[in-house]
């Protein structure tokens, strides 16, 4: 099904909305939350989370990628179930936020900077400016969280190729970002 028609059903109120959005992306949910709270449990829960919200918050544009709308919420339901349950300890999305932390001013938090128009523009501008291979691997470790060794097995690149690259990935950004005014 279509995500344009599986939108409809959910503004029609039908249950059936959730049934599509389960075959079409429920894998793909799961994978993205799994990837970051590390939990069977939590991961579905996320996964159910997602579907209510998408649910009662349908946006009134009714947007044309269903499958970045979920993403996007299943990926905030995710950080916030890891920062909930395991802030004292660092893992899945602790680890990835590490190492960005140097980027990131120590009096705000990731969700005020994302909140923030000039960051965005700067982080959507540094994406583009990478090449297909370094946007995949930037992407696959900052926003879906995945672990060096998962980002090998997809890519085919070797775990020293991709550190370097997420290292320099990272001084770049910083660059980018003092730049902008933005550090």
């Amino acid at each position: 099904m279509q995500d344009k028609q599986i939108v409809d059903l959910f503004w029609a109120r039908s249950e059936d909305a959730i049934r599509q959005t389960e075959i079409k992306y429920g894998n793909m949910l799961y994978s993205v939350s799994f990837s970051l709270t590390n939990s069977s449990r939590d991961s579905e829960e996320c996964v159910n989370d997602t579907y209510l919200k998408a649910w009662n918050q349908m946006p009134t544009d009714r947007p044309d990628m269903l499958g970045a709308y979920l993403t996007k919420i299943i990926r905030a339901l995710s950080v916030d179930r890891v920062r909930r349950e395991t802030a004292e300890k660092r893992g899945g999305a602790g680890a990835v936020t590490e190492e960005l932390s140097e980027l990131i001013p120590s009096d705000f938090t990731m969700d005020d900077h994302i909140d923030n128009e000039a960051l965005k523009q700067a982080l959507n501008g540094f994406i583009k400016s990478l090449d297909t291979q370094k946007r995949a691997v930037f992407i696959k470790r900052y926003f879906f969280g995945l672990d060096i060794d998962t980002i090998c097995v997809q890519t085919g690149l070797g775990r020293s190729a991709v550190k370097t690259m997420l290292y320099r990935m990272r001084e770049k950004l910083g660059k980018t970002l003092k730049e902008e005014g933005l550090l």
